[in-house]
Order: C-alpha cells, then sequence, then structure tokens
C-alpha cells in the first residue's frame, strides 16, 4: 500500500524544489486584481503584488481555493500514487477559509480516499517545516494519524514574528485580529506583530524599524536557545515581501546570532497582500519527535 500522501497550500511559502523532492501537492490560493480578475498565487509574482500595492493603481483581495479544486487535487493524488490516505495541512483557519475548503472537498472524495484535515494555525515556513516533517514521516512508513499527529506538533512548536511598514494592508483584509488595538497609535510606531492562537497578535511597540528589527532577532534568537534546551534541533526561515536586501542582512544577524543558516524566502503573493511591501518575518521551528 502507498505511503499517505501530504497536500498544502501556497502560503507555506516552501524553498524551491522542496514540494518536488518530497511529494508534496501545493493547492494555490487566488488573488484578485481590479482591473485584472482572480488569478491563482502561482500566476502573480510576489514583486508584482508589492509594485501594485506600492503604487495604490489597484485594489487586491485574497480568496480561499474552492472545495472542487481541493477535491481534484485529492483525486490526481489518489490517481497518481495509489495511496488510500491523504493528510492535508493548510494555513491557520481564523486567517483563511482554506481548513473549511479542505473539509468539504474531503467530505465529497468520502468512499474514494481517507482525508485527515490539519488546521496548522500558522503560516509561512511554520507550516512549511511541519508539512515536511510530515512527509518525511510518511516515507519512513507512519499511517495518517500519526503522520497529522507530528504535523501539529511541529506547527505548535513553531513560533513566528514578522516586521511590517505599516498595518494598513492588514487592516484593508480584515486579518489584523488582535494587532487592530494598535491601529491608533500606529504611525508613532512600528509594530512588531506575531502569531498566536492562529491570529496575528501585537508582540512589541517600538518606535523606529531598526529597534523593531533588533527586537525581532533577540525574540528568534531566545526562541532557538530554548529549543536547544529542551534538546531540539531548530530551523530558521527569514521571509520577505520588496525587501531582499534586507532579509539577506536579517539572515546574516541571525546566522551568526543562532549558529544556524536561515531559509530565506518571498512571501507568498496571498500573504503578502496583507502584510504589504518592506515585510520581514522570522520563523523559529524547533523539530519535536
Amino acid at each position: 500500500m502507498a505511503s499517505p500522501q501530504l497536500v498544502t497550500d501556497t502560503t507555506a511559502c516552501l524553498p524551491a524544489g522542496t514540494a518536488e523532492r518530497l511529494g508534496l501537492t501545493v493547492v494555490p490560493l487566488h488573488v484578485t486584481v481590479s482591473g485584472r480578475g482572480t488569478v491563482k498565487a502561482r500566476e502573480i509574482t510576489p514583486a508584482e503584488v508589492a509594485d501594485i500595492l506600492g503604487s495604490s493603481r489597484a485594489r487586491m483581495s485574497t480568496s480561499r481555493p474552492s472545495p472542487g479544486e481541493l477535491a481534484a487535487a485529492y483525486r490526481e493524488v489518489t490517481g497518481r500514487t495509489g495511496c488510500r490516505e491523504i493528510v492535508s495541512v493548510h494555513l491557520s483557519g481564523a486567517v483563511s477559509g482554506t481548513v473549511e475548503a479542505a473539509e468539504l472537498a474531503r467530505d465529497e472524495v468520502a468512499g474514494e480516499v481517507a482525508v485527515e484535515v490539519v488546521d496548522s494555525r500558522v503560516l509561512g515556513l511554520a507550516l512549511g517545516y511541519a508539512v515536511c516533517a510530515g512527509a518525511e514521516a510518511a516515507a519512513r512508513g507512519e499511517d495518517a494519524e500519526a503522520v497529522a499527529g507530528l504535523v501539529r506538533r511541529h506547527a505548535a512548536a513553531s513560533r513566528t514574528w514578522f516586521y511590517v511598514d505599516t498595518l494598513e494592508h492588514l487592516r484593508r483584509g480584515g486579518r489584523i485580529g488582535r494587532a487592530a488595538a494598535l491601529l491608533g497609535s500606529a504611525l508613532a510606531i512600528k509594530p512588531l506583530l506575531t502569531l498566536r492562537d492562529g491570529e496575528v497578535h501585537p508582540e512589541e511597540k517600538v518606535r523606529t524599524r531598526a529597534k523593531a528589527l533588533a527586537r525581532l532577532v533577540d525574540r528568534a534568537a531566545g526562541a532557538v536557545e530554548e529549543a536547544r534546551e529542551q534538546g531540539l534541533e531548530v530551523r530558521l526561515a527569514v521571509h520577505q515581501l520588496a525587501a531582499a536586501e534586507a532579509a539577506a542582512d536579517l539572515a546574516a544577524v541571525l546566522r551568526d546570532r543562532t549558529g544556524v543558516d536561515p531559509d530565506v524566502t518571498e512571501l507568498d503573493p496571498v500573504v503578502g497582500v496583507h502584510t504589504g511591501p518592506g515585510t520581514l518575518g522570522v520563523v523559529v521551528a524547533p523539530q519535536p519527535g
């Protein structure tokens, strides 16, 4: 019997070649641009998103994949691999309806293949690393229940912080979460944000971008040290949108502080629509058994 197969979505921000190497199926979310219509996340680049947002020449929004698209992905995987089990892992249900769509798709293919849907409660490489761990476990012969449990443990252990130049894009997209409390003083601060319980939360208020990034490094380095004290290996990632040079500098500082070489990736276009140009994020992902 074929091993369980892993399905995720483009907000996992996987480094190039990772999906192919691990046999992952990645379903795109959608971006809608006024005057252009709706496209899949693979059909618009992060640079295009940053350019549109920066020029304000069009309105942008995002949407989940449809249940039909996810059901088609499940059927394609089943037909290609002969698997009887799929673990479908997606970005936080608190900020996207993708998990709900996956649950509807699961019901549609019931009787054809068993699908375990996992709400990761995270996004970016906090999601991506968890999915990778699940794929490696499946390749070792673990069943879907064990794979899903491992994915949940990895996602829950991860920490994500990010800096945005403005809260406006999060506000427009309705994804601002508990960070809405910062809006009244947004012009006077450079907020450091985090994901907690699947939602965007304010982590710290500082006055300058430099101080925000310094605090981001401190938080990440502290989380790496905490994981090591627990005997865990750690993966580290830096995400960016229209901030490649700053991301490279941030990665170098983190490498010096932690001894871990970070993966550096652009944000998925869907995430970028909500965070805006200049976004920098860090994921610390301990690797539990």
